[in-house]
């Protein structure tokens, strides 16, 4: 089993007694890699349109919110609602015609409409429209003749429940404790009524951590192999999501799924949209589906078919022009992994299975002709049909491509077979004593309370390195890290060590260290993902409209609203190259950029309205920034502190190993021990580890 899958997998039933799925349903929903999205309601009967007028704000599947429309008026609208050309067997036909391999189905959006027959509201498909149809029932019926699985999207917000929080414009708000006994009892019918669920996808609102895991253990109670979406919130799940339409720039290592609609602007059906190009659309289509399975995820591409029910013909010819590039070219997305390789290509992307890279020519052609690969320890066997030549040098294999590959309307793939099974290259080779986060292969996953708070979260740190006669290990922390027990994994053997050992050492700052003034800028809104890196100075806010107002103050606690963030700059000149310590406060989340870099982010833990910590600052010489941003996402104030710890100290604690370890090259990967999930961050940005040689 390839090393990804097998953390991958590790991911998935990480959380203990809490996670169920079996290996092989994990494997099935992995190697799947595409599927179809429904979004079909009321809503779609409206088509983007109410009285008479285009709604262009927002989503048209949440046309009730934006337009906006009454209660009253929507419930309405059910008794229009008779979709006579929805064909649950033409819609799986589609699927498994596009490549295709799970159908999910929204068997309830935010305004709070049942596709299904539930005991819990009148306010569903069969009881209060003339119709009298079961959709639900209807699709997952048609998916299991048709040899695909079959999955749910379940919102966790209701706008028709009347004991549910009053609609919002953010949708993430608070689930009251009637409206989770009512989502209760919704989703058990859902998951006793419909044969086998393959995933459940939650979406929005804003759960406590008990109510996420009461939710995702009933999940598991029912339908023990049923895949659990990140949007139950509180990193209770089984897969990540990524923000609608949004694609990592990085392998995770931990499940995951890029969702797309065939349009940014709306999910739900939008009469008046406008649909371009058929062409372009597949093409788009194709390389985010390429651009995903080679990162290692899942992609759910998304239809919504009319208020009659019928599909777009729009959407159904794209679907069936990728189900014909998949036709010819999906064994290099089925059931494959990531790209062994760390770094990016401008020529296209790359997926593995066993002993076969597969090259996706769906970039830029390279001005030389020539595809380059470093594949040392691995030797050619052949390259496959007449596209391109391959040639090895060494470790060097060299595919020259004609420009020709570059210019049909379909992207081309090329094979490439080795004598042996390709695994993950390993990050670059540190020839440092020292490792430190800042050299590391961070392990990447995805952490939450919920949509809003969604971001890549660091669980690890990895390192490849050279040294000779490894015998000990010198571990460097702070007061922040002091009584955590950490796993280091040195050459695939596990060690567990408590950092409760460690000998007092000073880390004093050099004379003529100076930190400079305060500066505040806020609030400004938005959600907690961000770039790694940070633009700003005196002259450039990082909040639009805002500018920078210097206090005298290096901590202070202020009225704030809730999605926004307050930053915080002071510089620091320092005369020579050095670590120092900072204390930093925040409230429910907090980044640190150092000239324009972030070294450290997490969220605090739920509802924490401010939380101190020290933060280990890498100096360079001269001058330096430091920028602190405090996160909101649920109180009435924001908190911050950005100041030089009063005592500069920290810790170094000796790990010996049994035995010294041969060889020259080896890898290590630090990470919590047993952390309460897989996903949450790991908070170790400030260990630093130094290698010796022999026992001091």
């Amino acid at each position: 089993m390839k090393k990804l899958l097998i953390i991958l997998l590790m991911c998935v039933i990480g959380l203990g007694a809490k996670g169920q799925v079996s290996q092989e349903a994990f494997r099935q929903w992995h190697g799947d890699k595409y599927s179809m999205f429904i979004h079909f309601g009321l809503y779609s009967q409206l088509g983007g349109v109410w009285q008479g007028k285009q709604v262009k704000n927002g989503y048209s599947e949440q046309i009730q919110a934006f337009a906006p429309i009454s209660k009253k008026d929507y419930e309405k609208i059910a008794g229009q609602f008779n979709p006579t050309q929805f064909n649950a067997d033409s819609i799986a036909v589609l699927a498994k015609k596009a490549g295709m391999h799970s159908i999910i189905l929204t068997s309830k959006h935010h305004d709070g409409f049942c596709l299904f027959k539930t005991a819990t509201t009148s306010f569903n498909s069969y009881d209060a429209t003339p119709c009298k149809r079961d959709f639900v029932k209807e699709i997952s019926e048609a998916a299991r003749r048709h040899g695909l699985r079959f999955g749910l999207y379940y919102s966790l917000i209701d706008w028709h429940y009347p004991y549910a929080s009053p609609m919002s414009p953010h949708n993430a708000d608070f689930i009251t404790e009637a409206h989770h006994a009512f989502s209760k009892a919704q989703l058990k019918e859902l998951l006793t009524n419909y044969g086998k669920i393959s995933e459940l996808w939650f979406d929005m609102g804003a759960n406590t951590p008990a109510q996420s895991k009461e939710l995702y253990e009933l999940v598991h109670q029912y339908q023990p192999d049923c895949m659990v979406s990140g949007r139950l919130g509180n990193d209770w799940y089984d897969f990540c999501v990524m923000a609608d339409n949004d694609y990592p720039d990085k392998t995770l290592h931990a499940p995951w799924q890029s969702a797309a609609s065939m349009f940014d602007e709306t999910w739900g059906y939008r009469a008046w949209q406008d649909r371009g190009c058929i062409e372009n659309k597949v093409r788009e289509k194709t390389r985010s589906l390429i651009n995903v399975v080679s990162r290692g995820g899942n992609y759910l591409l998304n239809i919504g078919p009319k208020g009659n029910g019928a599909v777009v013909d729009f959407e159904k010819e794209v679907l069936e022009q990728v189900g014909d590039w998949l036709s010819r070219y999906g064994y290099a997305v089925y059931q494959t992994e990531a790209s062994p390789f760390q770094e990016e290509f401008t020529w296209g992307e790359v997926t593995r299975k066993d002993n076969h890279l597969y090259l996706f020519l769906s970039g830029k052609y390279p001005a030389d002709g020539k595809i380059t690969l470093q594949m040392p320890g691995y030797l050619l066997q052949k390259g496959d049909g007449k596209m391109a030549t391959y040639l090895q040098y060494g470790d060097e294999v060299v595919l020259t491509v004609p420009a020709s590959a570059y210019k049909d309307k379909q992207i081309h793939v090329l094979t490439l077979s080795f004598d042996k099974k390709i695994e993950p290259f390993p990050g670059k080779t540190i020839r440092n004593a020292i490792l430190t986060p800042r050299n590391a292969t961070p392990q990447y996953s995805y952490s939450c309370f919920d949509y809003y708070t969604n971001y890549r979260s660091i669980t690890g740190y990895s390192w490849n390195f050279e040294q000779l006669l490894l015998k000990q290990l010198e571990i460097i922390y702070t007061s922040q890290e002091a009584g955590r027990e950490i796993d280091l994994i040195l050459d695939g053997k596990t060690y567990s060590v408590t950092l409760d050992k460690g000998k007092e050492i000073k880390e004093t700052a050099f004379s003529g260290t100076t930190w400079g003034e305060t500066y505040v800028c806020g609030p400004g809104s938005g959600v907690f993902h961000s770039a790694e890196k940070l633009d700003a100075d005196l002259q450039h806010a990082p909040v639009s409209g805002k500018t920078w107002t210097k206090t005298d103050k290096d901590s202070d606690k202020v009225s704030s609203p809730i999605l926004s963030s307050y930053y915080v700059m002071r510089e620091i000149d320092s005369p020579r190259s050095q670590h120092i310590l900072a204390e930093i406060g925040a409230g429910n989340g907090m980044e640190v950029y150092l000239n324009g870099k972030l070294i450290a982010k997490h969220l605090n833990p739920y509802r924490t309205k401010f939380r101190t910590e020290k933060v280990i600052l890498p100096l360079k010489k001269g001058k330096n920034q430091v920028i602190l941003r405090s996160y909101n996402r649920f109180e009435d104030e924001a908190a911050y502190l950005l100041r030089p710890a009063e005592e500069q100290k920290a810790y170094r604690q000796d790990f010996i190993l049994p035995d010294a370890v041969n060889g020259k090259e080896h890898s290590l990967t630090i990470k919590p021990h047993n952390p309460s999930s897989p996903h949450t961050d790991a908070e170790l940005f400030n260990l630093r580890i130094r290698l010796r040689r022999i026992a001091m």
